[in-house]
């Protein structure tokens, strides 16, 4: 017989399945993140610089490589500098279309904090620079990090 005062106990929680459930939640992120990775089609030595400051957010920087192509592909295009935005080689004409893309990629938010990071041979010519400015100006991309490696600088 029970008495009317007696309280019942809370069974207490089984912990038993909670590294399944975590380890589906940490399988389903590993299987739905992209890396965004492009094959460097261009060989590129980094001037050097005195003051170096690293980029915060990596997502929000796209990557213009400006150098003279890989060997592998040197006998398709030759050994002149080459322009390659993503996984291809482009001209400068094209660079409006490659901001416009990777503007739509962003959210509203953060396109304004967008940033174009110009990865160009030391010994480029700078004829090629300034054109790529050009467009990129023309494409009102105006926030441009230039890659360099730390060290004496000049």
């Amino acid at each position: 017989m029970k008495k009317s005062g007696d309280k019942k106990e809370v069974p207490a929680i089984s912990t038993a399945s909670l590294p399944d459930v975590i380890f589906m939640i940490l399988f389903f992120f590993m299987v739905s993140t992209t890396m965004r990775e492009q094959e460097v089609m261009v060989r590129y030595k980094l001037p050097q610089a005195t003051e170096v400051q690293k980029l915060e957010k990596k997502s929000l920087v796209s990557t213009i490589n400006i150098g003279v192509p890989v060997s592998h592909m040197q006998a398709q295009y030759g050994t002149a500098p080459r322009i390659q935005l993503n996984d291809s080689f482009k001209t400068a004409r094209d660079i409006g279309d490659f901001i416009g893309a990777e503007r739509d990629m962003l959210n509203e938010a953060d396109r304004a904090q967008m940033t174009i990071s110009i990865k160009a041979d030391q010994y480029t010519k700078m004829g090629i620079i300034t054109d790529v400015k050009q467009e990129l100006r023309r494409a009102n991309a105006l926030k441009i990090s230039y890659a360099a490696l730390e060290g004496e600088g000049y």
